[in-house]
């Protein structure tokens, strides 16, 4: 499963340059919210099915030991430089602790407690309007009117997707406390990332944060799980999916997003999550996708538009 025009009268975080110095932004950035969306989206339906076998802890174990096991083998073979300030190695750890550990764990453990795969992921999609309150404070980001339309125009199409799938099951407080907090994890570690994300090298950014979430999850899942595993083709299916797709590729370009980027823009693209979502379980799962379903979608892509959209310079 797993990212506003910067205001000219605040200064921005230390790591950005002048925009005469600043270098192009590269050419996949361009592709990169298509791919987010679609590996993303997916990660929620792969979720449902591996939970299906396995509690969530411990699902989630098995996906950071195998991910930090290929980002071993990756590290080994380029060689990437570390980080090279103390502060650089926390900022990746408490990245890492924050959308790595906290939001999944908290995202699994509220499925596996009633809340559905699309009820989370309508939950979640609230994340662009936190970070719309909040980037102003921490990412020295500024949110215009036009965008605050289109953020509530996700929010409507968002809610219209899952409300005529009727997949938000409130019968469980537990499950719906565990997707709050999966909610204020990702919002915090979207904000974390844009204001104090370092420009390290991929493999060992990532090789950091997981190392971390495998730290937080292991014990975790060691103290309040059997950790037992129904080993099946499915689980074996989804545990791939979640490593390649949502772990390794999904969330490396969430981050780069972010460091290229606005976080309101970025984060954005959660709006389009539950559709996502409802589009894959019908294709996967044979979830049939209701009428009222389609104008939340179309209402969901127009508010992407309007956040996203940058205005022409004069």
């Amino acid at each position: 499963m797993a990212s506003a025009s910067a205001s000219p009268a605040v200064p921005a975080p230390p790591r950005h340059a002048d925009a005469a110095t600043t270098p192009p932004k590269p050419a996949w950035l361009k592709v990169a919210p298509v791919i987010f969306l679609v590996f993303w989206s997916n990660g929620f339906v792969a979720s449902k099915i591996g939970l299906v076998h396995v509690e969530p802890l411990t699902f989630l174990t098995l996906r950071y030991a195998i991910v930090v096991a290929v980002l071993l083998v990756a590290y080994a073979i380029f060689r990437p430089p570390l980080p090279a300030t103390r502060m650089a190695w926390v900022h990746l750890a408490v990245v890492g602790l924050l959308l790595q550990a906290a939001y999944f764990a908290t995202a699994f453990i509220a499925m596996s407690h009633g809340m559905s795969a699309g009820g989370v992921s309508l939950i979640t999609s609230l994340q662009p309007i936190l970070v719309g309150v909040f980037a102003p404070m921490i990412a020295n980001e500024r949110v215009g009117p036009r965008q605050w339309l289109g953020l509530a125009m996700g929010v409507g199409g968002s809610a219209l997707v899952i409300a005529a799938k009727s997949s938000v099951d409130l019968a469980s407080t537990l499950g719906l406390i565990f997707a709050v907090v999966s909610l204020v994890t990702l919002t915090a570690g979207t904000l974390w990332e844009k204001r104090f994300g370092q420009d390290a090298h991929p493999v060992s950014a990532n090789l950091i944060q997981y190392v971390v979430a495998l730290a937080a999850t292991a014990p975790l899942a060691w103290t309040f799980e059997t950790m037992a595993v129904d080993w099946t083709w499915s689980l074996g299916g989804a545990l791939a999916y979640l490593v390649v797709c949502n772990s390794l590729i999904a969330m490396s370009l969430l981050l780069a997003m972010l460091r290229h980027g606005e976080a309101s823009r970025v984060s954005a693209l959660f709006f389009l999550v539950p559709p996502g979502t409802a589009i894959f379980a019908f294709l996967l799962l044979g979830e049939r996708i209701p009428l009222l379903a389609w104008p939340g979608m179309v209402l969901a892509a127009v508010g992407i538009l309007l956040v996203t959209r940058r205005p022409k310079a004069a």
